[in-house]
């Protein structure tokens, strides 16, 4: 059965019994505290803390899913994976555990005719949590399983939870029995590889806090109602039902590995280093695919840095095994050809997730050829030290700054024999991943715990956004924070987060800015707002302080945003939405968004692009913009139904999240979005639009920043000063400036030419002497000495070269000259082939010689070149130079 056949069994059989099919959440968690969806629960986690209604009491879902805290795993055993599938059925306070187990074994082993999996009953294992006694006698008594197959297992193994604090519970665990080929009897608590866990069935009742690893967290009490959150496995199923051994040999992945056998002729199962790679191939390229088909692209932080991460993993097994060329086009086109029948946006966007994945492709192998000059300096500096370790720094460096992913630093460090600091690059990694964690968790709650958000949201429900019609209103203060804790009131000064039962405040989502304004309080008291955030769904939490008089809960108020900020936000937005289809008229569907960010008077836009927009498309996008600014067509917002958006071509973004029912902005007949943000009403108020240029965020984004209305004539303005006074300079009309400026700075270039020419010449004329006054130290020539200050450091390169070629015979030579150039010191030091067999190497007396300049420096044994910050100490360089040779030779 393959793999497309058994999600559509499993969502046919539970919608059949009433179950809401949901599709599958994008990658992207719309959760702070996760970086993607691990967990086919995690869209549900709301609706099982009671923070949102769910849709329907049932519900079933496929859900992507990516984890990754164990990659350098993944292709080391046929176990580990990053991307996997969760079949998921829920339960929202309807049915618990009976239902839950009865579902279970009827789709598991009803025959495949009746629309079932077919397994047999006999070969299927229980386990259930030590004191569930509940759970067992269901299995035992209404489901008929011999006491014999039913096995208690610790939190370890029967409790669940997401690992961050959250929904959790107990769980029932059904395992299939593949026989005694895969180990000794004895059931799932003896032999997980023979027993294989295929469905877990967790009876979602309590809330758990914060703590390490699996055992180790505080219950914090239950949740609103008891719920149901069931997973099965699709890959691990898929490999039961296929007969295979395990889910690298799936229908999904098989096909990866054998186009990775089509491109380089190694075959899966000749050796164990090779299967390694192409595990790693099959599994890395696969989630690569359907995190870009999310809108994830790489980048150095975040989700970014996970898919650039395995990307380049991938592309480095490829060519661990032969691969020579490009490799990911081919690759990247199997994964979308199988997955697209499971999921056929991945076919709809082929063109952008290949352009993408190229571009990374090609980044990255620009970054090895770059990178490794960078090891090989690093290398040479420890082995000179006398270290056998290349620092973690170093390493972290390497990954940060060249992309390079450990495991390839830390092949290509053994090759020249040396080990790697693993703990202390994994200690800046994780430090970059909190910061990064942190800062976008504090951007959304600042500090305050996330519990005492959803106290506020259990008591007053959802803020009700008002600010689509107005820019004011009455209001209640109904929830208030101080210093992140919740707190009755506030005085004059402290700093607080302010929930209040409606607003016309829009707070911080899509792109757009948030709000600022004021609240006033019937009692004469006033915040100042500055920011507005949505920590919990649905609930807007207002910062700022009080400016003046006494806060308190329950409070009548009076809420009202800055006008005029609102209008410049929403100007820029609308103008975000003409760029967003100018761009994808221009470019094609590629041009997806990926960003932006709208704030007064101005915006940023981030898209797909694997190249550089031409300044000529740029500029008949901006002029395509003002077009349809000066057709004064109408702004208009509409709620309608997520399929009949889709019907009418609404554009959507990526990493959005969007329920059944959405809003949709469009522009006359030029642009239609999906967008909860704020607009203005006719394009006509926009004023103009002006695009400051595009550049690169990362492979295969671009970015567009633009200013609209006054702060575009405000540019234009002073740019027009600019221009006048140019002409002024070079006498010539507006139309005449670039050519002159052109013939100007052409001029000069041959100037600078002709100088330089003039100054190597004087420079080497000095190569005669200089390789004639050389010391005798023990047979080998030394000479050593300053040149003339402004050297540049080519120029000094040209020169040590020169006089080393001027020393004549097979006699020993050493060439080291020192300069100052820009107020640093700078020296190039070279040896020959009779020096270097008498232990003279240019590198060791380099880095000598920079050290004693305050700096640092390095090369090959043939040349080197170093420099440092004092420009004083050349004397005592040069002497620390002759030092070191008299007592080499």
């Amino acid at each position: 059965m393959e793999s497309a056949e058994i999600r559509r069994r499993w969502l046919s059989f539970f919608e059949e019994r009433g179950h809401a099919v949901v599709p599958s959440a994008s990658l992207i968690a719309d959760d702070p505290t996760l970086l993607l969806v691990n967990a086919g629960m995690v869209p549900f986690k709301p609706y099982f803390l009671g923070e949102t209604k769910p849709p329907a009491p049932r519900a079933t879902s496929v859900q992507k899913c990516v984890r990754t805290p164990d990659i350098e795993e993944v292709g080391k055993t046929t176990r580990h994976g990053t991307f996997f599938q969760m079949c998921g059925n829920f339960s929202f306070g309807d049915y618990f555990k009976e239902g839950a187990i009865k579902y279970a074994w009827e789709l598991l082993t009803s025959s495949v005719a009746d629309g079932g999996y077919g397994l047999e009953p006999e070969k299927l294992w229980i386990t259930v949590y030590l004191d569930d006694d509940e759970a067992e006698t269901i299995w035992r008594e209404k489901i008929g399983v011999p006491a014999e197959r039913i096995q208690r297992l610790g939190k370890k193994d029967n409790f669940w939870s997401m690992g961050v604090p959250g929904p959790c519970g107990p769980c029932s665990e059904i395992n299939y029995d593949r026989g005694p080929d895969f180990g000794v009897e004895g059931g799932p608590a003896v032999n997980d590889e023979r027993y294989v866990e295929i469905w877990n069935l967790v009876f979602m009742q309590y809330e758990r806090g914060a703590g390490d690893g699996k055992e180790d967290f505080p219950i914090l009490g239950d949740l609103p109602s008891k719920n149901i959150d069931t997973g099965l496995g699709l890959e691990r199923l898929a490999m039961i039902l296929q007969g295979v051994q395990n889910m690298y040999e799936t229908d999904t992945l098989r096909v990866v590995m054998d186009k990775a056998t089509e491109l380089t002729g190694v075959q899966y199962g000749a050796a164990q280093g090779t299967d390694v790679s192409m595990r790693v191939v099959a599994d890395h390229i696969r989630t690569s695919v359907m995190l870009i088909g999310d809108g994830v692209t790489p980048g150095n932080e975040g989700r970014g840095y996970v898919l650039r991460r395995i990307m380049r993993r991938a592309i480095r097994n490829m060519r661990l095994m032969g691969a020579t060329g490009p490799v990911v086009q081919d690759l990247v086109d199997v994964v979308i050809n199988t997955m697209g029948q499971q999921y056929p946006e991945l076919v709809t966007d082929r063109k952008r997730i290949e352009t993408v994945a190229l571009a990374e492709e090609a980044a990255f192998l620009k970054a090895v050829k770059g990178g490794t000059n960078i090891l090989d300096t690093a290398v040479s500096e420890t082995k000179a030290a006398g270290g056998t370790v290349l620092s973690g720094d170093k390493a972290f460096l390497l990954h940060d700054t060249w992309g390079f992913p450990i495991d390839l630093t830390l092949e290509m460090a053994a090759e020249q024999g040396l080990s790697v600091d693993e703990l202390g690059f994994r200690r800046l990694m994780q430090e970059q991943r909190d910061r990064a964690k942190a800062d976008a968790k504090a951007k959304k709650t600042g500090h305050a715990d996330m519990s005492a958000y959803r106290e506020i949201a259990d008591g007053s429900g959802a803020t009700e956004f008002t600010g689509y019609a107005t820019t004011q209103g009455e209001s209640t203060i109904v929830g208030l924070l101080v210093n992140g804790v919740s707190a009755p009131a506030a005085s004059e000064g402290d700093e607080v987060e302010v929930v209040l039962d409606r607003t016309p405040f829009y707070a911080e989502g899509g792109g757009q800015l948030a709000d600022q304004g004021r609240i006033k309080l019937d009692s004469g008291a006033v915040i100042v707002v500055r920011d507005v955030q949505q920590p919990v769904p649905g609930v807007s939490v207002h910062k700022g302080s009080v400016q003046v008089g006494e806060v308190t809960v329950g409070a009548s108020a009076y809420a009202a945003i800055d006008v005029s900020r609102r209008r410049a936000i929403a100007r820029a937005h609308s103008a975000t939405h003409l760029t967003h289809q100018a761009l994808r008229d221009a470019l094609g569907p590629t041009a997806a968004q990926a960003g932006s960010e709208n704030s007064p008077g101005r915006f940023r836009f981030d898209f797909g692009s694997p190249n550089a927009v031409p300044g000529t498309v740029l500029t008949d996008v901006e002029q395509k913009i003002n077009d349809v600014l000066s057709r004064e067509l109408d702004v208009t917002a509409e709620i309608m139904s997520i399929d009949e958006a889709k019907k009418q071509g609404a554009i959507a973004e990526f990493g959005e999240k969007y329920g059944e029912r959405v809003r949709v902005v469009t522009i006359g007949d030029f642009s239609k979005e999906l967008c909860g943000g704020t607009h203005v009403g006719n394009t006509a108020q926009l004023g103009l639009v002006k695009l400051l240029g595009e550049s690169s965020i990362g492979s295969g984004v671009r970015r567009v920043e633009a200013l609209v209305g006054v702060d575009a004539y405000n540019f234009l303005a002073k740019e027009h000063t600019v221009v006048a006074q140019l002409q002024e300079l070079v006498k010539g009309r507006p139309e005449e400036l670039p050519e002159k400026i052109a013939s100007m700075l052409g001029k000069l270039k041959d100037a600078e030419k002709e100088i330089e020419k003039f100054r190597a010449e004087k420079v080497l004329q000095a190569a005669a002497g200089l390789a004639a006054g050389a010391q005798d130290i023990r047979g080998v020539a030394l000479v050593v000495g300053s040149v003339p200050d402004g050297t540049g450091a080519d120029d000094l390169r040209k020169l040590v070269l020169d006089v080393r070629g001027r020393i004549q015979g097979d006699r020993p030579a050493v060439v080291a000259l020192f300069t100052t150039a820009n107020d640093r010191p700078l020296t190039v030091i070279a040896t020959n082939e009779a020096a270097r067999e008498r232990g003279l190497k240019a590198g060791d007396l380099v880095r000598t010689a920079a050290k004693t300049l305050g700096g640092g420096g390095g090369g090959k044994p043939d040349v080197a070149q170093g420099g440092g910050q004092n420009p004083a100490a050349i004397p005592d360089a040069i002497a620390a130079v002759e030092r070191l040779v008299v007592e080499t030779v």
